[in-house]
Protein backbone atom coordinates (compact mmCIF):
# COMPACT_ATOMS: atom_id res chain seq x y z
CA UNK A 1 0.00 0.00 0.00
CA UNK A 2 1.21 3.57 -0.62
CA UNK A 3 2.52 5.17 2.54
CA UNK A 4 2.10 2.78 4.68
CA UNK A 5 5.04 4.28 6.26
CA UNK A 6 2.82 6.56 8.05
CA UNK A 7 0.47 4.19 10.17
CA UNK A 8 3.50 2.68 11.02
CA UNK A 9 5.18 5.55 12.17
CA UNK A 10 1.93 6.75 14.32
CA UNK A 11 2.13 3.57 16.08
CA UNK A 12 5.81 3.87 17.00
CA UNK A 13 5.12 7.42 18.65
CA UNK A 14 2.87 5.92 20.74
CA UNK A 15 4.42 2.93 22.25
CA UNK A 16 7.44 5.41 23.19
CA UNK A 17 5.23 7.73 24.55
CA UNK A 18 6.63 10.38 21.67
CA UNK A 19 2.90 10.72 19.96
CA UNK A 20 1.48 14.72 20.33
CA UNK A 21 -1.44 16.36 19.24
CA UNK A 22 -2.45 20.04 19.40
CA UNK A 23 -4.07 21.20 22.38
CA UNK A 24 -7.44 23.58 21.58
CA UNK A 25 -6.94 26.77 24.27
CA UNK A 26 -10.00 29.01 24.43
CA UNK A 27 -9.47 32.48 25.01
CA UNK A 28 -6.57 35.06 25.59
CA UNK A 29 -2.67 33.75 25.86
CA UNK A 30 -1.62 35.01 29.87
CA UNK A 31 -1.47 33.82 33.49
CA UNK A 32 -3.95 31.51 33.02
CA UNK A 33 -5.31 29.36 29.67
CA UNK A 34 -8.56 27.29 29.27
CA UNK A 35 -8.66 24.06 28.02
CA UNK A 36 -11.82 21.71 27.57
CA UNK A 37 -13.45 24.24 30.06
CA UNK A 38 -11.12 23.67 32.94
CA UNK A 39 -8.39 27.32 33.99
CA UNK A 40 -4.23 25.98 34.61
CA UNK A 41 -2.07 27.85 35.42
CA UNK A 42 0.19 29.01 32.50
CA UNK A 43 4.02 27.74 32.05
CA UNK A 44 4.22 26.82 29.04
CA UNK A 45 4.07 30.19 27.35
CA UNK A 46 6.87 32.23 25.06
CA UNK A 47 5.01 35.27 26.30
CA UNK A 48 7.69 35.84 28.74
CA UNK A 49 6.90 39.71 29.03
CA UNK A 50 3.08 39.19 29.14
CA UNK A 51 2.18 41.28 26.02
CA UNK A 52 0.37 38.63 23.79
CA UNK A 53 -3.25 39.99 25.79
CA UNK A 54 -1.48 43.62 26.26
CA UNK A 55 -4.85 45.64 25.83
CA UNK A 56 -2.76 48.41 24.35
CA UNK A 57 -1.58 46.40 21.46
CA UNK A 58 -5.28 45.09 20.89
CA UNK A 59 -5.85 48.42 20.42
CA UNK A 60 -2.53 49.03 18.56
CA UNK A 61 -3.80 45.82 15.86
CA UNK A 62 -7.35 47.50 15.51
CA UNK A 63 -5.87 51.23 14.74
CA UNK A 64 -3.80 49.65 12.15
CA UNK A 65 -6.18 48.09 10.52
CA UNK A 66 -8.21 51.25 9.95
CA UNK A 67 -4.97 52.95 9.09
CA UNK A 68 -3.43 50.39 6.68
CA UNK A 69 -6.17 47.58 6.01
CA UNK A 70 -5.70 44.20 7.12
CA UNK A 71 -3.68 41.77 3.97
CA UNK A 72 -1.05 42.94 2.27
CA UNK A 73 -2.11 42.33 -0.57
CA UNK A 74 1.33 40.87 -2.27
CA UNK A 75 5.14 40.26 -1.83
CA UNK A 76 7.05 42.93 -0.72
CA UNK A 77 8.86 43.04 -3.98
CA UNK A 78 5.19 43.85 -5.61
CA UNK A 79 2.72 45.56 -3.90
CA UNK A 80 2.91 43.68 -0.45
CA UNK A 81 5.02 46.33 1.23
CA UNK A 82 3.21 49.39 2.92
CA UNK A 83 4.53 52.79 4.42
CA UNK A 84 4.00 51.23 7.48
CA UNK A 85 6.48 48.12 7.13
CA UNK A 86 8.88 50.94 6.11
CA UNK A 87 8.21 52.98 9.21
CA UNK A 88 8.58 50.10 12.23
CA UNK A 89 11.32 48.84 10.19
CA UNK A 90 13.52 51.76 10.76
CA UNK A 91 11.69 51.93 14.13
CA UNK A 92 13.75 48.20 14.73
CA UNK A 93 16.99 49.42 12.99
CA UNK A 94 17.22 52.16 15.75
CA UNK A 95 16.30 49.81 18.35
CA UNK A 96 18.28 46.84 17.94
CA UNK A 97 21.18 49.39 16.16
CA UNK A 98 21.36 47.57 13.36
CA UNK A 99 22.00 48.68 9.40
CA UNK A 100 19.04 46.75 7.84
CA UNK A 101 16.31 44.64 8.48
CA UNK A 102 13.88 42.20 5.83
CA UNK A 103 10.85 41.08 7.38
CA UNK A 104 9.92 37.42 7.41
CA UNK A 105 6.78 35.61 8.25
CA UNK A 106 8.21 33.08 11.31
CA UNK A 107 12.05 32.78 12.24
CA UNK A 108 11.42 29.15 10.90
CA UNK A 109 11.43 30.41 7.25
CA UNK A 110 13.85 33.29 8.24
CA UNK A 111 16.46 30.20 9.42
CA UNK A 112 15.67 27.97 6.96
CA UNK A 113 15.94 31.07 4.01
CA UNK A 114 19.08 31.97 5.09
CA UNK A 115 20.85 28.90 4.88
CA UNK A 116 19.50 27.63 1.51
CA UNK A 117 20.67 31.87 0.56
CA UNK A 118 23.85 31.70 1.41
CA UNK A 119 25.31 27.89 1.28
CA UNK A 120 27.27 26.58 -1.68
CA UNK A 121 28.70 22.76 -1.92
CA UNK A 122 32.37 23.83 -0.61
CA UNK A 123 30.90 26.66 2.15
CA UNK A 124 31.53 25.00 5.52
CA UNK A 125 28.26 25.29 8.13
CA UNK A 126 29.13 25.15 11.94
CA UNK A 127 26.33 24.79 14.21
CA UNK A 128 25.40 24.49 17.94
CA UNK A 129 24.67 20.63 18.69
CA UNK A 130 21.52 22.36 20.53
CA UNK A 131 19.80 24.31 17.71
CA UNK A 132 16.89 24.67 16.68
CA UNK A 133 15.46 21.98 14.47
CA UNK A 134 14.59 25.11 11.44
CA UNK A 135 18.12 25.40 11.78
CA UNK A 136 19.50 22.10 11.61
CA UNK A 137 16.80 20.66 9.43
CA UNK A 138 18.43 23.46 6.78
CA UNK A 139 22.15 22.71 7.71
CA UNK A 140 21.46 18.71 6.59
CA UNK A 141 19.16 19.67 3.26
CA UNK A 142 22.20 22.46 2.62
CA UNK A 143 24.77 21.35 -0.20
CA UNK A 144 27.06 22.66 2.03
CA UNK A 145 29.65 20.68 4.66
CA UNK A 146 27.58 21.07 8.25
CA UNK A 147 29.49 20.08 11.26
CA UNK A 148 28.18 20.85 14.82
CA UNK A 149 29.79 21.43 17.88
CA UNK A 150 29.42 19.84 21.63
CA UNK A 151 26.64 23.04 23.21
CA UNK A 152 28.18 26.02 24.13
CA UNK A 153 32.04 24.03 23.69
CA UNK A 154 34.08 26.96 22.61
CA UNK A 155 37.71 24.83 22.14
CA UNK A 156 35.37 22.28 20.04
CA UNK A 157 34.28 25.04 17.64
CA UNK A 158 37.86 26.45 17.60
CA UNK A 159 39.14 22.79 16.64
CA UNK A 160 36.36 22.39 13.40
CA UNK A 161 37.37 26.14 11.90
CA UNK A 162 41.14 25.56 12.21
CA UNK A 163 40.40 22.23 10.29
CA UNK A 164 38.91 24.37 7.98
CA UNK A 165 41.08 27.10 7.58
CA UNK A 166 41.67 26.83 3.73
CA UNK A 167 37.67 27.00 3.48
CA UNK A 168 36.37 30.79 1.83
CA UNK A 169 32.82 30.84 2.85
CA UNK A 170 32.51 29.77 7.01
CA UNK A 171 29.31 30.31 8.84
CA UNK A 172 28.91 29.77 12.55
CA UNK A 173 24.90 29.58 13.93
CA UNK A 174 24.06 29.47 17.59
CA UNK A 175 20.90 30.31 19.58
CA UNK A 176 21.48 33.02 21.89
CA UNK A 177 19.24 31.62 24.44
CA UNK A 178 18.61 28.14 24.30
CA UNK A 179 14.91 26.92 23.21
CA UNK A 180 15.09 23.82 25.40
CA UNK A 181 17.53 24.10 27.71
CA UNK A 182 17.11 27.80 28.30
CA UNK A 183 20.86 29.09 28.85
CA UNK A 184 22.73 31.52 27.01
CA UNK A 185 25.58 31.26 24.58
CA UNK A 186 28.94 32.72 25.17
CA UNK A 187 28.66 35.69 22.92
CA UNK A 188 32.03 37.37 23.15
CA UNK A 189 34.13 33.72 22.49
CA UNK A 190 31.62 33.38 19.53
CA UNK A 191 32.68 37.17 18.10
CA UNK A 192 36.36 36.39 18.75
CA UNK A 193 36.52 32.70 17.48
CA UNK A 194 34.50 34.07 14.28
CA UNK A 195 36.52 37.02 13.70
CA UNK A 196 39.61 35.08 14.25
CA UNK A 197 38.94 32.21 11.49
CA UNK A 198 37.28 34.55 8.92
CA UNK A 199 33.54 33.16 9.52
CA UNK A 200 30.57 34.76 9.36
CA UNK A 201 28.73 34.44 12.75
CA UNK A 202 24.40 34.21 13.09
CA UNK A 203 23.01 34.57 16.45
CA UNK A 204 19.00 33.31 16.50
CA UNK A 205 17.77 35.11 19.41
CA UNK A 206 14.16 34.21 19.47
CA UNK A 207 13.85 33.81 22.67
CA UNK A 208 16.38 36.85 24.19
CA UNK A 209 14.97 39.59 21.92
CA UNK A 210 12.73 41.85 24.48
CA UNK A 211 13.95 39.74 27.48
CA UNK A 212 17.59 40.55 27.79
CA UNK A 213 20.38 43.03 27.51
CA UNK A 214 19.95 46.97 27.66
CA UNK A 215 16.27 48.08 26.51
CA UNK A 216 15.42 44.54 25.70
CA UNK A 217 17.86 44.40 22.75
CA UNK A 218 18.56 40.63 23.11
CA UNK A 219 21.63 38.13 23.78
CA UNK A 220 24.49 40.42 21.52
CA UNK A 221 23.60 43.28 24.08
CA UNK A 222 23.50 41.35 27.57
CA UNK A 223 26.97 40.58 26.45
CA UNK A 224 28.06 44.16 25.96
CA UNK A 225 28.95 42.99 21.99
CA UNK A 226 28.08 45.40 19.30
CA UNK A 227 25.79 44.18 16.90
CA UNK A 228 28.23 44.90 14.12
CA UNK A 229 30.01 42.00 15.46
CA UNK A 230 27.17 39.60 14.79
CA UNK A 231 26.69 38.89 10.66
CA UNK A 232 23.43 37.71 11.04
CA UNK A 233 20.81 38.62 13.50
CA UNK A 234 17.65 36.34 13.53
CA UNK A 235 14.84 37.46 15.91
CA UNK A 236 11.44 36.76 15.99
CA UNK A 237 8.33 38.87 17.33
CA UNK A 238 5.83 36.14 18.25
CA UNK A 239 7.29 35.02 21.92
CA UNK A 240 8.57 38.39 24.19
CA UNK A 241 7.28 41.21 22.06
CA UNK A 242 3.47 38.62 21.78
CA UNK A 243 2.72 39.12 18.02
CA UNK A 244 4.10 37.03 15.02
CA UNK A 245 6.67 36.89 12.92
CA UNK A 246 10.64 37.55 12.57
CA UNK A 247 13.22 39.39 11.64
CA UNK A 248 16.87 39.24 9.81
CA UNK A 249 19.02 42.19 10.22
CA UNK A 250 22.63 42.81 8.90
CA UNK A 251 24.99 44.64 6.39
CA UNK A 252 22.85 46.86 3.96
CA UNK A 253 24.34 44.73 1.45
CA UNK A 254 22.97 41.39 3.12
CA UNK A 255 19.23 42.73 2.95
CA UNK A 256 19.98 43.75 -0.31
CA UNK A 257 21.11 40.66 -1.53
CA UNK A 258 17.89 38.96 0.40
CA UNK A 259 15.66 41.13 -1.46
CA UNK A 260 17.02 40.13 -4.64
CA UNK A 261 17.81 36.42 -4.33
CA UNK A 262 16.04 34.58 -0.81
CA UNK A 263 13.08 32.98 -2.89
CA UNK A 264 11.05 32.42 0.44
CA UNK A 265 11.57 36.01 1.13
CA UNK A 266 10.54 37.61 -2.80
CA UNK A 267 7.98 34.89 -3.12
CA UNK A 268 6.02 35.25 0.56
CA UNK A 269 3.38 37.45 0.54
CA UNK A 270 4.38 39.96 3.44
CA UNK A 271 3.04 40.23 6.58
CA UNK A 272 -0.22 42.04 6.95
CA UNK A 273 0.31 45.76 7.85
CA UNK A 274 -2.08 46.12 10.64
CA UNK A 275 0.10 43.22 12.61
CA UNK A 276 3.40 45.16 11.87
CA UNK A 277 1.66 47.98 13.32
CA UNK A 278 1.42 46.17 16.29
CA UNK A 279 4.77 44.85 16.35
CA UNK A 280 6.04 48.20 16.58
CA UNK A 281 3.80 49.12 19.54
CA UNK A 282 5.03 45.95 20.77
CA UNK A 283 8.50 47.02 20.28
CA UNK A 284 8.29 50.10 22.13
CA UNK A 285 6.41 48.44 25.22
CA UNK A 286 9.53 46.21 25.27
CA UNK A 287 11.66 48.95 24.64
CA UNK A 288 10.62 51.47 27.29
CA UNK A 289 8.93 49.08 29.96
CA UNK A 290 12.02 48.03 31.99
CA UNK A 291 9.40 46.96 34.79
CA UNK A 292 8.63 43.62 32.89
CA UNK A 293 11.99 42.87 32.58
CA UNK A 294 13.08 43.57 36.37
CA UNK A 295 9.53 41.70 37.51
CA UNK A 296 10.22 38.44 35.29
CA UNK A 297 13.95 38.70 36.92
CA UNK A 298 12.49 38.20 40.33
CA UNK A 299 10.45 35.51 39.47
CA UNK A 300 13.17 33.51 38.03
CA UNK A 301 15.29 34.15 41.19
CA UNK A 302 12.33 33.05 43.47
CA UNK A 303 11.53 30.16 41.18
CA UNK A 304 15.42 29.03 41.32
CA UNK A 305 15.94 29.63 44.82
CA UNK A 306 12.46 27.70 45.47
CA UNK A 307 13.41 24.49 43.59
CA UNK A 308 16.69 24.54 45.06
CA UNK A 309 15.07 24.25 48.79
CA UNK A 310 12.63 21.92 47.18
CA UNK A 311 15.64 19.13 45.51
CA UNK A 312 14.00 20.04 42.33
CA UNK A 313 16.22 18.72 39.51
CA UNK A 314 16.45 22.27 37.18
CA UNK A 315 19.02 22.24 34.43
CA UNK A 316 21.51 25.27 34.57
CA UNK A 317 19.59 28.57 33.57
CA UNK A 318 18.95 31.86 34.35
CA UNK A 319 16.38 32.77 31.63
CA UNK A 320 12.52 32.62 31.40
CA UNK A 321 13.46 28.65 30.21
CA UNK A 322 13.87 26.35 33.49
CA UNK A 323 14.27 23.38 31.88
CA UNK A 324 13.56 19.89 34.50
CA UNK A 325 15.50 16.90 33.79
CA UNK A 326 12.88 13.89 33.96
CA UNK A 327 15.11 11.59 31.81
CA UNK A 328 12.40 8.73 30.42
CA UNK A 329 9.72 10.58 27.56
CA UNK A 330 7.29 8.40 30.52
CA UNK A 331 8.11 9.69 33.17
CA UNK A 332 8.38 13.43 32.12
CA UNK A 333 4.61 12.78 30.43
CA UNK A 334 3.01 11.35 33.23
CA UNK A 335 4.23 14.31 35.65
CA UNK A 336 2.55 16.49 32.82
CA UNK A 337 -0.71 15.09 33.06
CA UNK A 338 -0.44 14.87 36.69
CA UNK A 339 0.45 18.39 37.29
CA UNK A 340 -2.88 19.21 34.70
CA UNK A 341 -4.47 17.44 37.18
CA UNK A 342 -3.63 19.92 39.64
CA UNK A 343 -4.52 22.84 37.69
CA UNK A 344 -1.04 23.41 36.07
CA UNK A 345 -0.26 24.05 32.81
CA UNK A 346 3.70 22.23 32.07
CA UNK A 347 4.52 20.72 28.98
CA UNK A 348 6.40 17.21 28.61
CA UNK A 349 9.52 17.77 25.63
CA UNK A 350 10.39 14.34 24.29
CA UNK A 351 13.47 13.07 21.77
CA UNK A 352 13.46 13.96 19.05
CA UNK A 353 13.56 17.48 20.01
CA UNK A 354 15.41 16.80 22.98
CA UNK A 355 18.51 14.07 23.06
CA UNK A 356 17.18 10.84 24.04
CA UNK A 357 17.19 10.22 27.98
CA UNK A 358 16.72 14.07 28.74
CA UNK A 359 12.78 14.33 28.39
CA UNK A 360 12.01 17.21 30.62
CA UNK A 361 9.39 19.81 31.86
CA UNK A 362 10.13 23.10 30.54
CA UNK A 363 8.62 25.55 32.31
CA UNK A 364 8.84 29.10 31.14
CA UNK A 365 8.31 31.70 33.36
CA UNK A 366 6.25 35.64 32.46
CA UNK A 367 5.51 38.81 33.52
CA UNK A 368 2.24 38.05 33.92
CA UNK A 369 2.98 35.46 37.04
CA UNK A 370 2.86 36.02 40.52
CA UNK A 371 5.05 34.62 43.48
CA UNK A 372 2.28 32.62 44.75
CA UNK A 373 1.76 30.92 41.44
CA UNK A 374 5.51 29.46 41.45
CA UNK A 375 4.95 28.64 45.46
CA UNK A 376 2.00 26.29 43.85
CA UNK A 377 4.01 24.81 41.15
CA UNK A 378 7.15 23.90 43.07
CA UNK A 379 4.81 22.58 45.84
CA UNK A 380 3.40 20.04 43.75
CA UNK A 381 6.36 19.07 41.47
CA UNK A 382 8.09 18.61 44.81
CA UNK A 383 4.56 16.21 44.91
CA UNK A 384 4.42 14.97 41.87
CA UNK A 385 8.28 13.87 41.82
CA UNK A 386 8.68 12.18 44.88
CA UNK A 387 5.48 10.07 43.74
CA UNK A 388 6.83 9.10 40.55
CA UNK A 389 9.81 7.88 41.76
CA UNK A 390 8.47 5.35 44.68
Amino acid sequence: MSFSFIAEQLKQQKAQHLHRRSVQVTGKQGRFIEVDGNSFVNFSSNDYLGLASEPALINAWKRGGDLFGIGSGGSYLVTGYNQVHHDVTEQLKSWLNVDAIALFNSGYSANQAIIKLLLRKDDLLVQDKLNHASLMEAGIYSQAKMQRFKHNDMAHLGNILKQHIQTDNKLIISEGVFSMDGDIAPMTELCSLAKQNNAWLMIDDAHGIGVLGENGQGSVAQANQSQQDIDIYMATFGKALGVGGALIAGSTELIDYINNFSKPYVYSTGLPPAMVYCIGEAAKLAEQQQWRRDHLAGLINYFKHLSGQYDIPLMPSNSAIQPILMGSSKQALDISVWLKKQGIWTTAIRPPTVPNNTARLRVTLTTNHHKSDILLLVTKLKQAIDANSH
